[in-house]
């Protein structure tokens, strides 16, 4: 049998329980809610809040033909609840984070799960096929919000979320662009209700600060701790220009169009981990053309070709550079100018090191 966890929220009488797939916000008091859920979603007044776990042979067709229904069903784990408000994801509710804070007689608890296999960057082309992984936030304010304060502190809370995605360097499955959340998330802010009005919910806000911190904390940490879609802060410089869209097949295939390098995927793989200093050069190179992308380049930088081609010579060798048939063959290399210079230029300072060494 099943033991059903226990966790103490701000405010009197308030518990988060996680019970097999199902993660829930219990008051004995009601609580009035905004939110985004899909069950009972809007401003509502009730004494419960879940967040449900759908297990991967429920099947995305089933849950997306009626998924209210599956949430329903799985509220009956933790009790017999008439009227609640209740999200879905694919995210493991076991690698919740839960961060509180106080501030005097106000109080804040934020619950987080996250799966970011689908992260996005509001705004880009998608394609969906499949939707996996979700971030779900729950934020308990032990206070007295007025409602458009309560719809403040929706705005603060994703934008600490999407801090925090940041803070993580996460990128968009679609486009490779900083992600601002995935294609599923649903967020929820509930309050108890106790003590005077409060007007303003904003970041710079007594109660914003409380709202941006335990989110942009909880997400983090629940990013980082999932098992499936999470992402380690300290996860190799490889797969965060893969994530970038810059995998090691690409980065392969496009360099081995220049005459003189020629190289699969494994071998450059390889290679890049026996160099950490230039695979650094070659972070900060994608970071570059970021801003390249953004039209964030200062005009002082002046010629970005010429630029980006100083830049790449900095880690070579005195007595090395690029012929000018070289230079013309880069045209034909389709990766982001910066990127391009520094791999094409260490690939090559590469070959006529390990060409002089063969000679000696």
């Amino acid at each position: 049998m099943c033991v059903m966890e226990h966790h103490k929220l701000v405010g009197e009488n308030v518990k988060l329980v996680l019970k097999e797939n199902v993660l829930a916000v219990l008051s004995s008091n009601t609580l009035s809610v905004m939110s985004s859920a899909i069950h009972n979603g809007g401003c509502k007044r009730t004494n419960t809040i879940i967040n449900t776990q759908v297990s991967d042979d429920y099947g995305d067709r089933r849950l997306h033909d009626d998924p209210e229904l599956f949430i329903v069903e799985s509220s009956k784990k933790i009790g017999d609840f008439n009227d609640f408000v209740g999200m879905v994801t694919y995210a493991s509710v076991k690698d919740f984070s839960l961060i509180s804070k106080l501030d005097g007689e106000l109080g804040v608890s934020v619950i987080a799960t996250a799966g970011c296999t689908h992260t996005e960057s509001s705004g880009e082309e998608i394609e969906i096929h499949e939707i996996p992984g979700t971030i779900n936030i729950i934020v308990i304010i032990d206070g007295n919000p007025t409602t458009s304060c309560l719809a403040s502190t929706l705005i603060t809370a994703t934008e600490a979320k999407t801090a925090a995605l940041r803070d993580l360097d996460l990128r968009s499955r679609y486009s490779g662009d900083e992600a601002t959340g995935t294609i599923t998330d649903a967020l929820v802010t509930a309050k108890t209700g106790r003590g005077p009005n409060i007007i303003y919910g904003g970041p710079a806000s007594k109660l914003g600060k409380l709202v941006g911190y335990c989110t942009r904390n909880a997400v983090r940490e629940a990013t980082k701790r999932a098992k499936v879609g999470g992402f380690s802060p300290t996860r190799s410089i490889i797969k965060r220009l893969t994530e970038r869209h810059l995998s090691m097949e690409k980065l392969a295939s496009e360099s081995s169009k220049v005459k003189g390098i020629s190289i699969d995927q494994q071998s450059l793989e390889k290679l890049l981990k026996s160099k950490p200093v230039f695979t650094t050069f070659l972070l900060a190179a994608s970071k570059l053309d970021d801003d390249i992308k953004k039209g964030l380049m200062p005009k002082e930088f002046g010629n970005v070709s010429l630029l980006s081609a100083k830049f790449s010579n900095a880690f070579c060798t005195s007595n090395f550079s690029i012929d000018t048939k070289i230079v013309q063959q880069l045209d034909y290399v389709d990766l982001p100018i910066f990127t391009k210079q520094v791999l094409i230029a260490f690939l090559m300072n590469n070959n006529s090191k390990e060409k002089n060494e063969n000679l000696k």
